[in-house]
């Protein structure tokens, strides 16, 4: 076992455990995120009982004793308040995060032995064993590097494993414990690649994807990060959901990558923050209840504050694109940095009217077009029918999807000749965008495969698919079961908005989360009862597989199906397609 391994069985064993809290494991902060734009660690602290402002008073005190008995006195403190808890978080050196964690876990040793009123561990002892750690974590040659690619103007990414100086071609990367100094490395030959920010609790994936195809119609190679793949151009790097600063880095230090759009989730910001500090463009297409209770982010207004952190992500010189039609965007906008463009589906709506006013780029949809207004003149439009995946102007959340992809790209200086092209290559299959609204045909019925799985995105697919005229609507429908009780209802709810005939509920044998078998089955199938629906019509499934299997056994012609599938995609794809 390793000094660090050590040091933290021993605050594991040793550290109290006061009544009414729960703590979850402390992380390192590699990146800006929702505290701050500094490295560091950071502990969630829940609460039950205790008063939060007490807590966070007797943490500080602590925190700051251990900070300067550290040597670490120029570090900074942050306790952010959340409804039944509170953030503790210490910046610290960025060759010392390791030590951070530690550092949070002994300033937590003595608050929980002075709340439970119990002797704490030595506390010269704690500190000489964490001098030890910082001594040997100590790495010189990264803060000479870090300092010296401030001052020739590129982006540095850092791991446990490998260093990086610029981005794509035009970048270098050498082993963690093989640096070189300053003096020896090429600054010349250094450059960054233009970079989008794509986050919002739906459409990310499809504005990221958009925004790739119109790069390779524009000639460049993409690099793409989301929350399926990692992918430069037509090479698939690796598969998973790569939409946290790990997957950013595979894209920007591979050297054939010309401009990076890099998907950026909720989970990435709050676990380690945003990859770089260097982006041109930051999108944010909505913000919507979801994945709400985790990291102390309780409510949605505090959801729209993680999800504008990708305003922290751009360079000087950035720009943030908004959605015009979102609330809650709007809502955040308020302390954004400036300059906005602005996207939204009405022309007429008061941002882009300010906009067209005040002379600042934006998107919108009027009669029948998408157009973009670059400032000065209304300089570009296509047409609805021209864009295959806006279904005719029925799907109005990719219409504000690609309004969104528009003005990233115009801000990442791609051609509008490359913007047309691409988005009237962009189709419905999944070789496009898999997962996201992916027609086919069986039978003679229409069958769309979706990946949406929260109120707002089956909200969405719903009201698309209401606009085609169907004999029968069949539905499959699936949840995780980390979703409350009243969660898994409103989306139950929501998805009868589709008015199936046929409801066919699937279990997500890899999404149980915590639930029994048949649990989460048995809560959708009530909501879906109590909503209206007959008990003959709902149908249960083991699988989505074996639940879109009951569908096809049943489908003619005319018929509308519309599957939403969170897990077991390709396997679904694969019964479609045969």
């Amino acid at each position: 076992m390793n000094a660090i391994d050590r040091l933290e069985a021993t605050l594991e064993q040793r550290t109290a455990r006061p009544a009414g809290l729960r703590i979850d494991p402390a992380r390192r902060l590699t990146g800006p995120g929702l505290l701050w734009d500094r490295p560091g660690a950071v502990l969630d602290v829940y609460l039950v009982g205790p008063d939060g402002q007490m807590v966070a008073t007797l943490w500080q005190r602590h925190a700051r004793r251990v900070l300067d008995a550290l040597g670490w006195q120029s570090e900074h403190l942050i306790c952010r308040p959340f409804s039944g808890g509170v953030n503790l978080a210490i910046s610290a050196p960025p060759d010392q995060l390791h030590s951070a964690v530690l550092a949070v876990q002994t300033a937590w040793h003595y608050c929980a032995a002075e709340l439970q009123d119990e002797a704490p561990l030595p506390f010269d002892e704690l500190i000489d064993d964490l001098r030890s750690i910082i001594a040997d974590e100590s790495n010189p040659p990264l803060i000479a590097l870090l300092a010296a690619a401030a001052s020739h103007d590129v982006d540095i990414l850092w791991d446990d494993d490998e260093v990086s100086l610029g981005h794509g071609a035009t970048s270098q990367t050498w082993r963690a414990g093989d640096l070189p100094s300053p003096q020896d490395v090429d600054w010349a030959a250094l450059r960054d690649v233009p970079v989008a920010l794509i986050t919002g609790t739906n459409g990310k994936t499809t504005t990221t994807r958009l925004c790739a195809a119109i790069i390779r119609a524009a000639g460049k190679v993409a690099g793409l990060s989301s929350t399926d793949t990692v992918q430069v151009g037509s090479d698939v790097l690796d598969r998973g959901d790569f939409s946290g600063p790990g997957g950013a880095r595979m894209v920007l230090r591979d050297p054939r990558v010309e401009i990076a759009v890099l998907e950026v989730a909720r989970g990435g910001i709050l676990r380690r923050g945003l990859a770089t500090r260097r982006a041109r463009v930051a999108v944010v297409t909505n913000v919507a209840k979801d994945h709400l209770g985790e990291f102390g982010v309780m409510t949605l207004a505090e959801l729209v504050e993680v999800k504008f952190t990708v305003a922290r992500g751009l360079a000087a010189d950035g720009v943030l694109v908004l959605n015009a039609d979102d609330p809650n965007v709007v809502a955040g906008s308020s302390d954004a940095p400036r300059p906005i463009w602005w996207f939204s589906l009405d022309d007429n709506s008061e941002h882009i009217i300010q906009a067209r006013t005040q002379g600042q780029p934006c998107a919108y949809l009027r009669d029948g077009a998408l157009s973009f207004f670059d400032g000065n003149t209304e300089m570009w439009s296509i047409a609805v029918e021209d864009v295959p995946i806006l279904l005719g102007g029925a799907a109005t959340h990719n219409i504000q999807n690609t309004l969104a992809a528009i003005c990233a790209c115009a801000a990442l200086n791609v051609p509008f000749e490359a913007i047309t092209a691409g988005l009237a290559a962009f189709g419905t299959g999944p070789g496009d965008n898999p997962g996201r609204l992916n027609e086919f045909e069986v039978n003679g019925a229409r069958i769309f495969v979706d990946y949406a799985h929260n109120p707002h995105s089956i909200a969405a697919m719903c009201s698309a698919l209401s606009q085609i005229p169907a004999k029968r609507r069949f539905m499959m429908l699936s949840q995780p079961g980390d979703r409350s009780d009243k969660d898994i209802d409103e989306a139950t709810m929501t998805a009868l908005q589709f008015k199936p005939n046929v409801i066919v509920v699937a279990e997500i044998v890899d999404y149980l989360r915590g639930r029994e078998l048949n649990e989460t089955l048995n809560l959708i199938e009530t909501s879906a009862i109590a909503g209206g629906v007959k008990a003959a019509q709902v149908l249960r499934a083991n699988s989505p597989s074996n639940g879109t299997e009951l569908i096809l056994e049943q489908v003619q012609k005319g018929d509308l199906v519309l599957l939403l599938v969170l897990s077991d995609r390709e396997r679904v794809f694969e019964m479609l397609a045969s």
